[in-house]
């Protein structure tokens, strides 16, 4: 057998453990923190990761519609309802307490909360679930497109016009239902995906080295002197959008080539976290509001508590890691469904 290369994993690896801090540094109220935001600065480009994972690893996205669109509905929508659901499950618990001390919930539950975005009160990450399957869905249709000769190049022109898309929906503030107007821009990065494992196979070891390592400097000095954020959550653009978007580009290709090619070793804990990304990513913030909220309801805050940002980040990442074994083994919480024919939608382990 091929011997796995670690290079996804650890960069998945990085991701969830971002994305966990960000969250668990907002609750206490450090996210607009100076040094905060230069490490937000310079790591905007991991949500857009997942899909250029996604597309990276995933050979076939046409095929049968309705067998396509079941797999990643059983991977990827069942797990966005199950968790979402175990989240709001854990803040409606808390509601009826922070009524009787606060007169009021803590956190506004607005009805147009369930239209606007894809996020469950108690588990908002799990946009990215919709989101996610939404691009999958998209990239299979537009490789069907059968009515336009020639194929290939009509659906490379729809492609490319996806980002545009996605900025002309931040300019008229996001219009589209459940959070979709960042889909187009998940379908771009999907394909870049895809594009570029190809050019990887076409090129040898030391030309994917060179201009990889020519893209990661070209970042570096880009993100300083032209600088730009895209946040996939909310399709939102800050500074200047054309950098957000080529800087996003460049530093995905060129940083995901190098360490492909290096070859890049194992880091247990880094890569553990990454192979199991599914779990940490679903998990995680139901943990966050069950602590936020039972401190809370007792008369402790943990806002502006670096203590209890320690405390949390091990108690998070602990109880995660326990619960890995536990979670994978039931594919209506992991997505990890068995195919009848094994690989045929699948992604590596298995989605994220």
């Amino acid at each position: 057998m091929k011997e796995r290369n670690h290079t996804f994993d650890f960069l998945c690896g990085i991701c969830i453990i971002r994305m966990i801090c960000l969250h668990t540094i907002t609750f206490c109220g450090h996210k607009d923190d100076e040094w905060w935001l230069e490490v937000m600065g310079w790591s905007f480009f991991f949500m857009c990761f997942f899909f250029f994972k996604a597309g990276y690893f995933n050979k076939t996205v046409s095929g049968d519609t309705k067998a396509y669109i079941t797999d990643k509905t059983k991977r990827l929508l069942i797990p966005y309802v199950v968790w979402g659901t175990i989240g709001f499950i854990i803040y409606a618990i808390y509601i009826p307490f922070e009524i009787d001390r606060y007169h009021h919930p803590i956190e506004p539950m607005e009805w147009s909360h369930l239209w606007k975005t894809s996020s469950f009160w108690g588990n908002e990450p799990v946009w990215f679930l919709f989101s996610f399957w939404a691009a999958y869905v998209l990239v299979h249709f537009i490789k069907k497109i059968h009515i336009v000769k020639p194929i290939s190049v009509f659906q490379t022109v729809i492609i490319l016009l996806c980002p545009l898309l996605s900025y002309w929906l931040w300019t008229q503030e996001n219009p589209l239902p459940m959070s979709l107007s960042n889909v187009p821009m998940g379908v771009f990065f999907f394909n870049m995906g895809r594009t570029w494992r190809w050019l990887i196979d076409k090129m040898g070891r030391r030309t994917t080295l060179s201009i990889s390592g020519i893209l990661i400097v070209a970042f570096i000095v880009l993100n300083i002197l032209w600088h730009g954020e895209y946040v996939m959550s909310t399709n939102l653009f800050r500074g200047n959008p054309w950098a957000a978007f080529f800087n996003t580009m460049i530093i995905l290709i060129g940083l995901s080539g190098f360490l492909i090619k290096l070859p890049l070793p194992r880091v247990p804990v880094v890569n553990y976290i990454g192979q199991h990304s599914m779990v940490y990513f679903v998990a995680h913030y139901p943990i966050l509001q069950f602590y936020r909220f039972t401190h809370i309801v007792f008369g402790h805050s943990i806002y502006g508590h670096w203590d209890d940002f320690i405390v949390l980040l091990v108690f998070v990442f602990a109880l995660c890691t326990w619960l890995v074994p536990y979670v994978e083994q039931m594919p209506w919480l992991s997505g990890r469904w068995s195919s009848p024919r094994a690989g045929r939608f699948s992604t590596l382990n298995p989605q994220l």
